[in-house]
């Protein structure tokens, strides 16, 4: 497999520390809201890398961090007339509803920064004993100037970084580049006892801490959204490497912005929308799988137009799969016959197609190429004479390929209702009695109702729209 790395700015093979385990850290949500689809982008692209290796035969130890103190928190916490835990517990919770939505499965760790205070202490004293940080009337700041290598993951010099970037004006700080570490206590805000005194930290100190606790001071794979690659993550390999005298992450991994019809998502524009705003019109997994569409590194647009795509799509998909179910229920008990075998190959052949697209640096638009070439190949060619085992193998392969990405393999509501079942019972009637009329009027009734009959060898099919 090869990964676009953004610190070498080239696509790499991927080889693990460890043979068959892989470690990976991926930046969360700070949580003070309900979380918007640019954020859902990179909890959907690395909740499918991790599917992707458990898929190849690895462990993988993932760990994704909830932000839990920090400026926009405690003013929304004000806002709001709760404490900042309460408020953090809300959206945490929160968090999970969006994120079991969309298919999302927990980390192997949820960290919290507020958790793990004794561990970013100690970090910061670490950095401080190395000459790396120094500490001002209870604020402790990193020396970006003692780090020489501060710059590599954004490919910048310091000077580029300080002229290209909007630097907050502190006159105690060494350099304008220097970032803060652990913030000294306010009236009213939440506080940690400290060497420094009272205080709370930075936003970058908790995820290097973390990663340091949790998987180790190097780790494989360290990903967020494009936005993180400065100050965040430039911030974290110089906290993390200035600290341990070792690499940080072997593999740095960045999705692509999210723009909406075209323009920047931005709530001045009026344009931002939550997961919880659009799951209210379309399905979560209609999101999910609008999210692959495009190669994760790619900006992707999201419209309504876009979005209906994505249902019919996905539609597809079970509607498929729904049908070959139906026709395992009336075929007879046989293996693939020699008349099958032409047809297994194929699918053989579009499996591998999968695993080459996802092998190229997570390729997902091109996975669900080769998801649908499969979906049409069992249209043409599976029907009502086909063996159990071919109808068998066609159900697990496109549920097999559709549980890497997260898609395709969900219980969908089947039940039908007593009237839609009664109007059907006497449209079977109607088709005995050769009543086409009554049989059409039925027909279009039902349609009427959201609800599609179909006709086949078998018998009456209900498909849901």
């Amino acid at each position: 497999m090869k990964l676009y790395n953004t610190l070498t700015r080239k696509k790499e093979e991927f080889k693990p520390i460890d043979e068959k385990e892989v470690k990976m850290y991926s930046c969360g949500p700070t949580v003070y809201n309900y979380f918007h689809i640019g954020n859902a982008r990179p909890f959907i692209i690395f909740d499918i890398l991790r599917r992707y290796f458990e898929y190849t035969g690895y462990k993988v130890n993932f760990v994704q961090n909830f932000t839990d103190i920090d400026d926009k928190m405690i003013k929304k916490a004000n806002e709001e007339g709760i404490t900042v835990k309460e408020l953090a517990q809300k959206y945490i919770d929160e968090y999970f509803v969006d994120a079991k939505g969309l298919g999302i499965r927990e980390a192997t760790v949820h960290p919290k920064a507020t958790e793990n205070i004794d561990a970013i202490i100690e970090l910061i004293k670490k950095l401080e004993d190395k000459g790396l940080a120094y500490s001002v009337e209870g604020d402790v700041y990193f020396n970006t100037q003692k780090f020489k290598e501060y710059g590599k993951l954004s490919q910048q010099s310091i000077e580029d970084l300080k002229m290209g970037s909007r630097i907050e004006v502190d006159n105690r700080k060494k350099d304008a580049m220097d970032f803060v570490l652990w913030k000294n206590h306010k009236p009213g805000e939440p506080f940690w006892e400290s060497p420094w005194g009272k205080g709370r930290p930075g936003w970058h100190i908790e995820c290097s801490a973390m990663v340091n606790k949790y998987l180790g001071e190097t780790i494989d794979i360290h990903s967020g959204g494009k936005d993180l690659v400065f100050p965040h993550h430039e911030n974290e390999i110089a906290q993390s490497e200035g600290a341990n005298g070792k690499p940080f992450a072997k593999y740095w991994i960045h999705n692509g912005f999210i723009n909406v019809d075209n323009e920047k998502m931005s709530k001045s524009a009026g344009n931002f929308f939550t997961v919880r705003d659009i799951s209210q019109k379309y399905d979560y997994e209609v999101i999910r799988f609008f999210m692959l569409s495009a190669h994760y590194r790619s900006p992707i647009n999201f419209s309504a137009e876009l979005m209906e795509q994505s249902k019919n799509g996905l539609d597809r998909i079970y509607t498929c799969i729904d049908n070959l179910e139906h026709l395992k229920g009336h075929a007879i008990e046989s293996e693939i016959t020699n008349g099958e075998k032409e047809f297994e190959n194929r699918l053989i052949d579009l499996k591998k197609k999968f695993i080459e697209a996802m092998d190229d640096d997570l390729n997902t638009a091109d996975a669900i190429a080769a998801i649908f070439d499969i979906v049409r190949e069992v249209n043409l060619n599976v029907n009502s004479s086909s063996s159990e085992g071919i109808i068998d193998m066609s159900i697990s392969l496109i549920k097999e390929l559709g549980n890497v990405l997260g898609i395709g393999v969900r219980e969908r509501e089947k039940n039908v209702d007593s009237d839609v079942q009664e109007l059907i019972e006497k449209r079977q009637q109607a088709r005995k009695d050769k009543n086409w009329k009554l049989a059409d009027e039925i027909r279009y009734k039902l349609k009427d109702m959201g609800v599609t009959i179909e006709d086949t060898p078998q018998g009456t099919k209900v498909v849901h729209k």
